[in-house]
């Protein structure tokens, strides 16, 4: 029995558990570092505790400072949530050590998992399908190298204590595999402690498709669907549904009670996610275990109708499952986006900054995880997803629609988000009729993407109208109606406007709240109805219509049309100076924790060298030399925050460079 629980994490994890937590009657605590100090999980729970500085390092991954949370306010259970110490073994057992019950398996079932050189050989022992590989003690380059020649190519590269696609490389020869092997060992090593590695034969495009399963202390073990993850960037998941539009339920059944096999096996109790690859022809093979939550749960418990945190609250107060096999149906079909703060248009580049602006989507069958609020930050030192959109409808169809236009209709403003390339995705032929593998988000996907940033003509021509509303200063929009016809009409204001693609001279006109706006020798009709709060409804070129946008200095926000554009008036600012690749000043592509220095002032250098790498956001960022020549500053030290521009190393490159 326990009464008051304190969830071990935070965003939209902890939002989440602390809804079951409390519609489960039970008392809810929240911890938060520094940064998080505003959070939406810290203003929902019952009490909160602050558990150090932002750094995950010296916050949410103490165990101590959790432990000394629950003390003080006497929680009695920590439920970990997913992603931090959900998999800790070592977490779990300090906290049975404590007296407090934790609220997933035991410390032996995540070691056990938790490694997945040791669960696959577990795996293999207790007759689940496997992939060829090597999972083998013996570590050294030498005996990878020679196993990788008996596996042959294409071959995975895995850290056995990771997961996230940290750790990993795809090998499509031997050519490079040594620098592979090292360069995955480095990332293990830094990401989990571990520089473990597994090998393993790729599987090039089949399917992702995970077995959710349940198992209670009382010796019953269930499994409750599937999910298809197949849509992954980076091994990270993108899109997952359920159920799978591949799997049939002969398929279904067989993967389902190899997944409860493969949970007796370790004595698992709790919630927790078998994942498989399946290969065209059906074959499937384990991929691994997570003995916690997944982040694509809610497409489970949309089909099923269970409330899979309840579960888990059921579970660890040695409560039997509620069901049996048989009494598992799914209805229908749900669908999940991940919403990144990432830029598409420049390798997917997480983004940090403060939200100007956040209205989720509303509507029937429509679920909503997030933890945005107005004019909250989106920080380096956490994950780079911000919010999960999912949507349930009678059929695949129907959800597909559903999630489309509740995306259209989920508005941030202030920070890039990859909200265009989720709509990509849902738009694409391949989506729509089910044939999407993990070989979907190819070159020319990602290509795509990069080019969807482009604003529309239309688009610039009413963030024109609305940067000369902006300057007007009214306070309403009736002042606006005011202001406008008491400006002489005809006389023309030029704005010059930069985007990321663009870089336009815009001439406007007005009468009244009829505007014109004229550049690349067309003009655009816009007549302004209204303006609420961000909302602007206008007249463009004929067509009416409603739109997001926020301003923040010189810089204007604009969600028209299907596109979120970032935009800049620079029409009192002298022209830029076109600072182009090979200046020597070598800059921190994002905000920050430098982990690596690779270089020396005095230490000379070609182009393409690593000079510095920065983490954030659970990926590493590697600053390169833009030329050939000689470090002449190195402004980066290991362990330090950096701002997004700031100079990390200064390079005296070599004249003919210089020319060039």
């Amino acid at each position: 029995m326990f009464n008051k629980v304190l969830i071990a994490n935070r965003g939209e994890i902890a939002v989440r558990v602390i809804a079951s937590v409390k519609a489960a009657g039970y008392h809810a605590v929240a911890v938060f570092s520094e940064a998080d100090e505003n959070a939406l999980h810290v203003q929902i729970a019952d009490e909160a505790v602050c558990i150090g500085p932002a750094q995950v390092g010296q916050s949410y991954l103490v165990v101590e400072n959790i432990l000394d949370a629950a003390k003080k306010t006497g929680a009695d259970a920590i439920h970990p949530g997913y992603g931090f110490l959900s998999e800790n073994a070592a977490f779990a057992k300090a906290c049975a050590d404590a007296g407090i019950i934790f609220i997933g398996p035991s410390p032996e079932a995540i070691d056990l998992m938790g490694n997945k050189r040791i669960a696959k050989s577990s795996m293999i022992e207790a007759g689940v399908p496997c992939i060829p590989g090597y999972q083998g003690e013996d570590q050294s380059d030498a005996t990878l190298l020679r196993e990788a020649k008996d596996i042959g190519y294409p071959l995975m590269v895995k850290a056995a204590a990771g997961g996230g696609g940290r750790g990993m490389r795809f090998q499509m020869s031997e050519e490079g595999l040594a620098e592979a092997i090292q360069s995955a060992r480095t990332e293990a090593l830094n990401a989990f402690g571990s520089d473990e590695l597994i090998l393993e034969r790729a599987v090039v495009g089949g399917r992702h498709i995970e077995i959710q399963v349940a198992a209670d202390a009382h010796g019953n073990a269930i499994y409750l669907g599937e999910r298809d993850c197949s849509i992954q960037r980076r091994h990270q998941k993108v899109i997952e549904e359920a159920p799978s539009p591949f799997v049939s339920e002969g398929l279904r059944q067989h993967m389902g009670e190899a997944a409860v096999n493969a949970a007796k096996s370790c004595a698992y109790q709790g919630v927790g996610t078998v994942e498989f690859l399946v290969d065209a022809d059906g074959s499937f093979y384990f991929l691994e275990m997570n003995t916690r939550l997944q982040v694509e749960h809610p497409v489970t418990e949309l089909i099923t109708g269970i409330d899979l945190v309840d579960l888990q609250l059921q579970i660890a107060s040695n409560e039997p499952l509620p069901f049996e096999q048989d009494d598992i149906e799914l209805e229908g079909h749900a669908i999940e986006a991940r919403l990144y703060a990432e830029d598409p248009a420049n390798g997917f580049m997480p983004q940090t900054g403060k939200v100007l602006y956040w209205k989720e989507s509303e509507g029937e069958d429509l679920r909503n995880d997030h933890f945005m609020q107005t004019g909250c930050e989106i920080s380096p030192h956490y994950d780079s997803m911000v919010a999960k959109i999912i949507s349930w409808g009678p059929t695949r169809e129907h959800a597909r629609r559903r999630l489309l236009r509740s995306l259209r209709e989920t508005h941030l403003l202030g920070v890039t988000t990859n909200k265009p390339f989720l709509t990509q995705i849902l738009e694409d032929e391949r989506f729509i009729t089910g044939e999407a593998t993990t070989a979907f988000i190819d070159d020319a996907t990602l290509e795509k993407a990069s080019h969807a940033a482009k604003p529309e003509d239309s688009n610039l021509a009413l963030a024109a109208v609305l940067y000369l509303i902006d300057e007007a200063e009214e306070e309403s929009f009736e002042d606006v109606v005011g202001w406008s016809w008491s400006n002489a009409a005809g006389m023309e204001k030029r704005e010059r406007l930069t985007t990321a693609e663009t870089d336009d001279v815009i001439g406007i006109t007005f009468d009244g709240l009829d505007f014109k706006a004229t550049f690349k020798d067309i003009t655009h009709e816009i007549t302004i109805h209204a303006i609420e709060g961000a909302q602007v409804t206008a007249t463009i070129d004929g067509v009416r219509r409603s739109a997001q946008y926020a301003i923040d200095g010189t810089t204007l926000w604009l969600d028209a049309s299907g596109q979120t554009i970032e935009i800049e008036n620079r029409t009192y600012q002298p022209a830029l100076s076109d600072d182009a690749a090979g200046s020597g000043r070598i800059l921190a592509n994002t905000e920050g924790l430098v982990i690596a220095v690779a270089v020396e002032v005095g230490a000379r250098v070609t182009k393409g060298d690593l000079l510095v790498t920065i983490e954030a956001m659970k990926m590493e960022h590697r600053l390169l030399a833009d030329g050939d020549g000689v470090v002449s500053e190195v402004n980066a030290q290991t362990g330090t925050q950096v701002k997004k521009g700031q100079v990390m190393a200064v390079l005296d490159l070599d004249e003919s460079e210089e020319d060039k």
